[in-house]
């Protein structure tokens, strides 16, 4: 696997991108990942990225998108506006997991 340096740290990622493990991951580290993808966390991306660290932690997988809404409250609409063009995706790279199932 490739290694990067992310906020000051070097990690082993995958062929996209996203941390290998997890346990790597920094809030440091999600403000770069998030520029990379062209987001500036706000409070509300906030809200999602602990949401899917959170049930991570209590599931053992990466939420889906109907989970982030259903579980976590967070409306569909506003998943696509924080994070556009795969917020499942986007969600779970820069909270420092690996690509959900079923993201192709």
């Amino acid at each position: 696997m490739p290694m990067k340096t992310i906020a000051g740290k070097t990690v082993e990622v995958d062929n996209e991108g996203f941390l290998v493990h997890h346990t790597d991951w920094t809030e440091e580290m999600a403000v770069e990942l998030a520029r990379e993808e062209g987001i500036e966390l706000t409070e509300a991306h906030w809200k999602v990225i602990n949401f899917v660290r959170k049930d991570f932690a209590e599931t053992g997988q990466v939420p889906t998108i109907r989970r982030m809404k259903n579980v976590g409250g967070i409306p569909t609409n506003e998943l696509y506006e924080l994070f556009p063009q795969g917020p499942a995706k986007k969600a779970a790279k820069i909270s420092g997991f690996g690509k959900p199932q079923g993201c192709v």
